[in-house]
């Protein structure tokens, strides 16, 4: 079992750290900083890691022998080596976690349901503590967020008119002074560019009509 001991996780190299799915800083002594890298133990919780196909919470990995003692862990704790760790269950089934533990090689196992963790180490087999009570459910699937897809975003689709129409009827306000300036022929046509100056500016209160309900109602969904 091969292990290296930093007086602090920052001292850990990049190039000497290869587990993808954790830190030196999520695995070293909450009380001192101070880190037991366990090779063979990290290289189980990556598998489990990796076989779960999600996070795990790292409650507590290596604990120095002080802080261990600060938090009155047994003498001979498994923490102390760096080969336990105590994991969260609150993303996980706690039984389908402690399948894959236990098909990646973990042996020892504590059960804490009151404290929301599981217990897991190298060995040797043995477990203690009550089983967590068993889910009737498995967890739902995470709600879509409410706001809407960006390309059928009815705060888009306002916006957007608002902006065109916005720009149209300015357009239009421009043409009606160069005609009336430069092209004395076509001064009939400048009231019926005053009506389309008229109609931009009516979709572009439109646009904004509807950019402030799609607004409203994303803020009221969010408080469902």
């Amino acid at each position: 079992m091969t292990t290296t001991f930093y007086t602090h996780w920052r001292d850990v190299p990049q190039t000497a750290w290869r587990w993808a799915s954790f830190s030196p800083a999520e695995i070293a002594c909450r009380g001192t900083g101070k880190l037991l890298v366990n090779e063979a133990a990290l290289d189980k919780l990556q598998s489990l890691r990796d076989q779960l196909g999600k996070p795990l919470i790292v409650r507590s990995a290596f604990r120095s022998p002080e802080h261990n003692h600060a938090v009155g862990g047994a003498k001979r704790s498994k923490h102390l080596t760096g080969a336990a760790f105590d994991i969260a269950m609150s993303n996980h089934d706690p039984v389908a976690f402690e399948e894959a533990a236990r098909a990646v090689g973990f042996l020892g196992f504590g059960f804490y349901p009151r404290s929301g963790f599981m217990h897991v180490d190298l060995g040797p087999a043995r477990q203690w503590g009550e089983r967590f009570p068993v889910r009737a459910t498995a967890f739902a699937e995470e709600p879509q967020p409410a706001r809407e897809v960006l390309a059928q975003s009815r705060t888009m689709k306002g916006g957007g008119a608002a902006g065109v129409a916005t720009l149209g009827a300015a357009g239009v306000e421009v043409a009606q002074d160069v005609l009336a300036e430069t092209q004395s022929a076509v001064l009939p046509l400048v009231p019926y560019l005053d009506t389309l100056r008229w109609v931009f500016i009516a979709i572009a209160l439109i646009g904004i009509a509807i950019t402030i309900h799609a607004r409203v109602d994303d803020w009221k969904r969010g408080q469902r």
